[in-house]
């Protein structure tokens, strides 16, 4: 698209000197003003035939000549440019290229996911119920000319290692980056270069190599996930724990389930249940979800917690339930 708004923009541009030229040209061999030549370079340029301002001597006669010469190539190239942009759609492109670039400015605490192959797609649709905008950067443009973006993502056609790149998907401004890239050597690359560029921005990388694990997280990823590990892991638990992994696929919401798991940060809380106990909110008995979980900012996870724990700055809870409690719950605890 760049290639071919440069061969427009250079059409225009050898237009304007080929009227500049012939103006000068007319000027000086004939003694035309400066209104005279331009209209003589015009009326030549365009071939519209009108009749010269005063006949022409040989010198103007074979300046002509050569400007008509000339100018039938250029004409030629202009209008071949000009008729690739109507009639293959350029300009529509090119609309369409300059809208999803304000739309990219306009994004705050977004995520970006590096990588549109298997996994940044999954990620891309897990990420449905999270309310935010996604932004996701893919080198092949066949890919995403070819995706039906039903689900509105926004798509930036580019190689996500460079900076520029990044910088345009809007990283210094995003809450969380996803790489998933087939090369661990550019997902290393990526974690540096979105860390630099915003140090609170939250990484979670894929690694294909054990030892790269350590890498991403020197450079900076939260979270290193192996796709392998992990495929590895959920075989062997078919065996060993088949009853627990369909349990905790329900909860994923896998299987169509009406249950599922919900995070609540203490800052989202209405003020009334800051810094109140467990026992004082009585989730329960007011919404029908239940405390499943508790993340203490300091002691980290506690299961099944009792009814004495208090939820403070930094503390979140971790609800299970139906929607229509996780629904009554948010509409009774949440601001």
């Amino acid at each position: 698209m760049q290639s071919a708004l440069r061969k427009l923009i250079y059409a225009l541009l050898m237009i304007i000197a080929s009227i500049i030229l012939g103006s000068l040209g007319f000027m000086l061999i004939e003694g035309y003003g400066f209104r005279d030549g331009v209209y003589m370079s015009v009326i030549t340029f365009s071939t519209v035939g009108f009749k010269e301002v005063q006949p022409l001597s040989d010198e103007g006669k074979l300046f002509t000549v050569f400007y008509i010469i000339v100018n039938l190539g250029l004409f030629a190239y202009t209008a071949s440019v000009i008729s690739s942009f109507l009639f293959e759609g350029r300009f529509k492109e090119i609309y369409k290229t300059y809208t999803d670039k304000k739309a990219l400015e306009k994004l705050n605490n977004h995520i970006i996911i590096c990588g549109f192959g298997k996994n940044g797609e999954i990620a891309g649709n897990g990420l449905g119920v999270s309310k935010k905008e996604i932004v996701f950067i893919e080198k092949n443009a066949d890919v995403i000319n070819n995706y039906n973006n039903e689900k509105g993502y926004q798509l930036l056609h580019g190689d996500a290692v460079l900076e520029s790149v990044l910088v345009e998907a809007g990283v210094e401004r995003a809450s969380t980056l996803i790489t998933t890239l087939p090369s661990d050597a550019d997902n290393v690359f990526i974690t540096l270069t979105a860390k630099e560029l915003n140090p609170q921005i939250q990484i979670i990388a894929k690694a294909t190599e054990r030892n790269t694990e350590k890498k991403l997280k020197r450079a900076g990823a939260n979270h290193v996930v192996m796709p392998d590990r992990v495929g590895g892991s959920y075989m062997a638990s078919l065996v060993t724990r088949p009853s627990v992994v369909q349990f905790l696929e329900i909860l994923n919401g896998d299987q169509n389930s009406e249950y599922s798991l919900e995070e609540i940060n203490h800052n989202l809380l209405k003020d009334k249940f800051k810094n109140l106990s467990l026992g004082e909110m009585d989730v329960k008995n007011k919404t029908g979800a239940t405390v499943l979980a508790f993340k203490d900012k300091e002691k980290g996870f506690v299961f099944n917690p009792n009814s004495e724990v208090v939820c403070d700055e930094g503390d979140v809870i971790i609800l299970l339930g139906d929607k229509k409690s996780l629904k009554a719950f948010k509409e009774a605890f949440v601001e």
